[in-house]
């Protein structure tokens, strides 16, 4: 299905990639907390948005 070239280069891409993410998010992770205080509030509250949608779901189901 892929070449060994082209699994060799997404495995670089992906560590690459990975690495990439951990040095942006520790250069940025100062600020998210200066500015981002309580998102996890937010993220609680769609999660449970998402439930009760699945829970309207099976009660109208029966």
């Amino acid at each position: 299905m892929f070449s060994q070239g082209q699994l060799v280069f997404a495995g670089f891409f992906f560590v690459a990639f990975v690495i990439a993410m951990i040095f942006a998010y520790r250069k940025d992770s100062n600020l998210h907390r200066i500015f981002y205080k309580g998102n996890y509030k937010i993220l609680i509250g769609f999660i449970l948005f998402i439930v009760m949608l699945f829970i309207i779901k099976i009660f109208f189901k029966r």
